[in-house]
């Protein structure tokens, strides 16, 4: 194939998942990264976001970007300078490749930028959100609205660009999910406050596929839900993640304002929830997943 695919955030579990993906297809990868590195059959190319700084030969040489960079959302406590971490890590970043992009005569034909449901807001409850529903007001959302705007700056320079809203990403490498199996491998498995939010989650080999179609089909433009077709409750995830370790779940559920007294603001992404649905993916494309069913994904990763 030899088209090159530049990818931003390519240490982190997606990053490392899709490079793999990415080069079984016959893709090159290429990765942006603040310390030299050595990936076997990949180029690393250096760039400091803080000091707008980055090597102009990781775009001269790309075909695609895949843009995953960005500071956990719930690696810490929300304190102020926290939150600046978390919105300049992902508005910077997307516009010093704008700016790089505008500057240097490239042949880049695609941008793929990872975005969050969170763009609706942190807790909307059991309303039906498609990619047309009206974001939300509160800290997550200003964020996502801030960093699809940055997005757009890409796209304002003729680039077809693609904006991933995705939801609770299923793997053992990172996120979520180690935290929700760890209590239940304990024997101390239990729902999250009322139990009844919804967790709209996507199996991390369909979103890095998903990347790759969005890569590969100039049909996918604008924002897509990056989720799995059916959101499940908070008490279904746990369960459904005991039934599958052979482990009880015990009662009761456990307290939000616990939740919120160990992690202040940011409680709201665990004690929050989001009824996301795949619309566009749905009826837009041809894409297929491999995993619709939340039990058959928990026991890939489980198992």
């Amino acid at each position: 194939m030899n088209e090159t695919v530049l990818i931003t955030g390519g240490t982190g579990s997606i990053g490392r998942r899709l490079t793999q993906l990415l080069q079984q297809k016959g893709y090159q990868v290429s990765l942006l990264s603040r310390s030299p590195k050595t990936i076997p059959e990949v180029r690393v190319y250096l760039w400091d976001v803080k000091k707008g700084q980055i090597d102009p030969q990781a775009i001269t040489t790309a075909d695609h970007i895949i843009h995953l960079a960005g500071e956990g959302i719930a690696d810490e406590r929300w304190t102020d300078e926290r939150k600046d971490e978390i919105l300049n890590s992902r508005t910077q970043s997307t516009e010093l490749l704008a700016q790089t992009l505008e500057e240097t005569d490239h042949h880049v034909k695609s941008f793929i930028g990872a975005s969050a449901i969170g763009y609706y807001g942190a807790d909307t409850g059991d309303r039906p959100l498609t990619e047309t529903s009206v974001g939300g007001t509160d800290f997550m959302a200003q964020v996502v609205r801030a960093w699809e705007r940055s997005e757009d700056q890409i796209a304002a320079l003729g680039i077809r660009t693609v904006k991933m809203r995705t939801g609770i990403v299923l793997t053992m490498t990172g996120g979520a999910l180690p935290k929700l199996v760890q209590p239940v491998r304990l024997g101390a498995g239990a729902p999250i406050g009322s139990g009844q939010q919804y967790m709209s989650w996507i199996h991390f080999d369909d979103l890095c596929q998903m990347y790759i179609q969005a890569l590969a089909d100039d049909s996918w433009r604008g924002a897509y839900n990056a989720v799995a077709p059916n959101p499940v409750t908070n008490e279904t995830l746990t369960k459904a993640i005991a039934q599958v370790l052979h482990r009880p779940t015990i009662l009761p559920n456990i307290p939000a304002f616990a939740i919120k007294l160990l992690y202040g603001e940011m409680a709201i992404v665990v004690t929050g929830g989001n009824y996301v649905l795949n619309k566009r993916i749905a009826e837009e494309t041809t894409f297929a997943y491999q995993y619709t069913d939340l039990t058959k994904a928990l026991e890939d990763l489980l198992t």
